[in-house]
């Protein structure tokens, strides 16, 4: 339905805060884009300076390559749906999602169509007849979604629609949103703080931080190759741990020492460090918890003290410590249940020893000054 572009985008306000700094995106005609972020990170401002809402105090906006800075939000034929769902408590389901099309003076009959195909798509049909209040969390926010759908617009707007909901619901809705984007021809940007929709949500994701856009990729991109320390930290669940490191130059190849261990490096992230010149240095090692592995042989492995075990039905979370003293550094790795001795498959006692080593060729290296991944294109 419409292409947009955001080029060098910026919202400052009085006092010189700036909320969003030099923001470039081109979102192609019905991509699913998701900005992502904690909260405070500029991502909801974003979103409200494409629907009008804020004004962009520098910068270029475009909706199917029509200049929008100064046009109102009713002429720029999008649709928001909020995280509160906004939706009117006098007025039925019917009435709530018809009310835009009333406004455009639209004919009673196409109201009528567009409002039943819509309750269709969201499978709230036998719900058009009753008020807000009669309707759980998720059945208020498919109304919210479905008024916004009812406008066929350009671009559909979506500000964390699913934070207020429980565990459950949003689950479910997720599945929804899923299933709706393939229904309707239209062009998404979803904002969330919740990295687990942003990876199931998002043809590409927009991570930022304090107003910067930190990286653009799909969700496989940013998981696998994180170009900071923050994207690393933030992708992933639980994060990625990080841990002091050398990382030693031996002729071709290259070694990384850690806490005692070596661990070899893979010819082809060998071949991207020396592109790179890359000396013997120290560096930040990063390690997501699902790739770290118990071993038997503590001769070639690292030491772990549990602390905590978390039973998550296949899996165990586990927290512990590696290294002692002033070099002790927090460990969480995730272990399959099968994977634990018989004592342990009921949970791993305080205290307990673990040895466990690296999947040398999952492993990420980051400039400790700039934080930048040495292995990222």
């Amino acid at each position: 339905m419409a292409t947009v572009s955001l080029k060098n985008i910026f919202k400052i306000y009085d006092g010189n805060v700036t909320a969003v700094s030099d923001f470039n995106l081109e979102i192609a005609d019905k991509e699913f884009i998701v900005l992502v972020g904690p909260s405070g990170c500029g991502k909801s401002t974003t979103l409200r300076m494409v629907a009008g809402l804020e004004e962009i105090t520098k910068g270029e906006l475009r909706i199917d390559d029509k200049l929008v800075n100064d046009v109102e939000p009713k002429d720029r034929d999008i649709a928001m749906v909020f995280q509160s769902y906004a939706l009117y408590p006098h007025m039925t389901v019917r009435e709530n999602m018809a009310f835009p099309l009333k406004l455009r003076k639209m004919d009673k009959a196409e109201i009528a169509r567009r409002v039943n195909q819509a309750a269709e798509t969201l499978d709230i049909t036998q719900y058009l007849d009753r008020k807000p209040k009669a309707l759980s969390g998720g059945q208020r926010q498919r109304v919210a979604i479905g008024r916004a759908i009812v406008r066929e617009p350009k671009v559909l707007l979506m500000d964390e629609p699913l934070s207020n909901l429980d565990a459950k619901l949003r689950n479910q809705m997720r599945a929804e949103i899923i299933k709706l984007r393939q229904r309707i021809n239209t062009t998404f940007i979803y904002v969330t703080h919740d990295q687990t929709e942003a990876m199931t949500l998002g043809d590409r994701i927009v991570i930022m931080k304090d107003g910067f856009v930190q990286q653009i990729g799909t969700p496989q991109q940013v998981f696998e190759s994180p170009v900071n320390l923050f994207v690393a930290g933030f992708i992933g669940t639980p994060q990625m741990n990080f841990f002091h490191a050398r990382l030693e130059k031996s002729g071709e190849g290259y070694l990384i020492r850690c806490m005692g261990a070596a661990i070899p490096v893979t010819a082809d992230m060998a071949s991207k460090l020396a592109a790179k010149g890359r000396e013997s240095t120290d560096v930040i090692l990063g390690v997501r918890p699902e790739h770290i592995s118990l071993q038997a042989d503590p001769a070639s492995s690292i030491t772990c003290t549990v602390e905590v075990s978390e039973l998550m039905g296949s899996e165990f979370y586990l927290h512990g410590t590696v290294g002692e003293g002033a070099e002790q550094q927090n460990l969480v790795m995730r272990v399959q249940t099968g994977d634990l001795p018989e004592v342990y498959r009921s949970g791993v006692p305080f205290g307990t020893k673990l040895n466990f080593t690296f999947h040398s060729h999952l492993v990420h290296l980051f400039d400790p000054a700039t934080e930048r991944n040495l292995l990222a294109d």
